[in-house]
Parts: C-alpha cells; structure tokens; sequence
C-alpha cells in the first residue's frame, strides 16, 4: 500500500489567497506534498492590509487537529498564526498529545502590512508552552526581538537572540533575514546541540511578498514530509521561495503587496510504500 507525504497547517485564513492557510496549501500541493488544514482564525485581508479578524472557538480548533490525527497522520506539522492564548493553549496541548515527528512554528506576529495579529498575553503562552515542544522556530527579525527580548541590529545581536530562544526549550532557530539590510538575504539557524548554518539567497527586487513567511515555513515542512534532514529542508526551501519570488516578481495582482508564484514548477503528489 502506498501512501502520500502529508503536511498539516494550524494556522489562518487569507480570503485573498497569498498568506495563511492558502499560501501553505499551494506550497505544500507545489512541492508534491499532501496539504491538510486547521482553521484556527478567519482574517479579511487583502494585499494593502488586514482589516479584520475572527479567531474559531478552541473546541472546534481541537476537533479538527484530533479529526486530521486520528484519521490521515501527518508527516509534518507547520503553525502559523495563533492569535489568543486559548487557541496556542490547546494546539500545544494536543500535539504533546500526538507527539508528531516534525513540527515547524512560523510565529506570526505581525503582517506585512503592520497589523498585530497576536494578542500580548498570547505571546508568553506561544514561548512557553508551543516553543519547548517544536522542531524549528522560524521568526524574522522583529519577531526574534519579541521573543527574545532585545533589541537586533548586528550579526552578534542575532546569535544572542538565538540563544535566548533556544533557552526557551527550543531545538532549533531559523532568524530570516528579509528584514536586514543585506543583499545576500542571509537567514541563520542556531540548533540546541551548537550547530551554526547560514543560507544565503540574492535579493529579489520585487513588491509581492505577501506570505512569504508562511510560504517559507509550509516548504520547509514539506521536504522533512519527503525525507530530508533539517538542514537540507531549509536550504531546499529557501531555493523554492527564491525561485517563486522570482517568478512572480512582475505580476500584478492586487493594489498592494502581491503574492508569490507558488505553482513556478508544480510537483505531481509524490507517494511511498508504508
């Protein structure tokens, strides 16, 4: 019997496609992998901005994780944005639960656009009860500096907010540098055991990058479901987004920031023997 490679997304709805839970559907369907959801907010949002948001309720946020773990075991698990304490409470508390192999938390704090979409109190929920119980956090700049605490301007200011974060019970960091000023768009992964990559890719000079937090994130997710080790999973992923940025880098779509070209080279469903 053959089965596919599967990725659930915990994570929000983008009504107009690029970010959230539809951005990590198009990834992980790109890259061969088999996308399943949790609904876990209701956003209205559009490439200029977010203009509201409805979190579900925790019981049907926990119904659809024990409906999709019960049923289709996933081999990867992203999460993306958790907006209140009771919905990171409960997502925390059914993968400790279900103890997944791999689990990719992209801590969504802020849009593109500069909306909050986390409540504060949520924050200290998020880092101490989803951090501990993860394979890699993925924050960007101004998230590493909520999370750890300080302010980061140098590469020295990155490795201690990484230490912070791995202090916090995590195994593994990805710091992603869209937000410095440097042109090698150099993202650092800091591991609990002392390991230290960096992965470089050009810069891409382009307005469509609505989700590409979330598309970063979803691809990652999706080679560790096909069988890659950590490092190569973040390397290969930063290639995709590169590639996807880049083919989308001229389109128009929306008034404000674009999306990315997630179907660039779109993979057929790829299937093992189990």
């Amino acid at each position: 019997m053959e089965r596919y490679h599967t990725v659930l997304s915990i994570a929000g709805s983008d009504c107009s496609g690029g970010a959230g839970i539809q951005a990590d559907m198009k990834t992980c369907s790109a890259l061969g992998t088999y996308a399943m959801s949790v609904i876990a907010a209701i956003t209205a949002q559009n490439t200029q901005g977010v203009r509201g948001i409805m979190d579900a309720s925790p019981q049907i946020v926990e119904q659809q994780i024990d409906a999709v773990f019960e049923d289709i075991v996933p081999d990867a698990v992203k999460i993306g944005m958790l907006s209140n304490s009771a919905i990171v409470e409960v997502v925390a508390r059914r993968l400790a639960h279900y103890a997944p192999r791999c689990v990719i938390l992209d801590p969504v704090m802020v849009s593109t656009s500069g909306c909050k979409l986390i409540a504060d109190e949520a924050i200290g929920m998020l880092m101490s009860k989803l951090v501990p119980i993860v394979t890699l956090v993925t924050p960007n700049r101004y998230e590493a500096q909520l999370m750890a605490g300080m302010h980061i301007e140098t590469i020295e200011d990155i490795r201690h907010a990484a230490m912070n974060i791995l202090d916090m019970g995590a195994k593994a960091v990805l710091i992603k540098g869209g937000h410095f000023d440097d042109e090698n768009m150099t993202d650092y992964l800091f591991t609990s055991a002392g390991d230290c990559e960096e992965y470089k890719s050009h810069f891409i000079a382009t307005a469509n990058t609505h989700g590409t937090g979330c598309t970063y994130s979803s691809a990652i997710a999706s080679f560790i479901a096909l069988g890659y080790d950590l490092k190569t999973s973040i390397a290969r992923a930063k290639e995709y987004l590169t590639e996807a940025l880049t083919a989308g880098a001229n389109v128009a779509i929306g008034r404000g920031h674009g999306p990315v070209n997630h179907f660039y080279a779109p993979l057929s469903l790829k299937t093992y023997k189990s």
